[in-house]
């Protein structure tokens, strides 16, 4: 048996014990490709907290790019952030100035920006720039 369907095991064992269970629907092993790992897997991708991990392309320190698998804000953290700036009707408040609007929504954009932004922030411009 593979050591992650050992790690699965167990961890179905570990949650019985405290009187849980697994989603089996949301439950997946998934492959962490990067350059040191390579293969191709049906599930090489999955959303947690808001993020998507996934391989992505990476610079390191000296400028060498590299595939690694890192987070970054899953699209369904970006819809609902969309969302919510389109309920703010904007186009509507003509009776307010810039310095206004930006205490109305600075606290949100700076907590999406705190939250999504720590990896992976250029996937995060394209949702703001809405």
């Amino acid at each position: 048996m593979p050591p992650a369907r050992l790690g699965n095991a167990a961890l179905e064992k570990r949650f019985d014990a405290c009187g849980l269970e697994l989603n089996l629907e949301k439950t997946k092993i998934v492959h962490c490709k990067d350059d040191d790992r390579r293969e191709d897997y049906p599930a090489q991708s999955f959303d947690f907290l808001g993020y998507t991990f996934r391989p992505r392309g990476s610079k390191n320190r000296y400028g060498k790019h590299f595939i690694n698998f890192t987070p970054a804000i899953s699209n369904k953290a970006g819809k609902a952030i969309r969302q919510m700036v389109r309920r703010w009707e904007m186009h509507r408040r003509i009776d307010k100035s810039l310095l206004d609007l930006a205490n109305m929504f600075n606290a949100w954009i700076r907590g999406w920006v705190r939250y999504y932004g720590v990896f992976y922030k250029s996937a995060l411009y394209s949702t703001l720039r809405r």
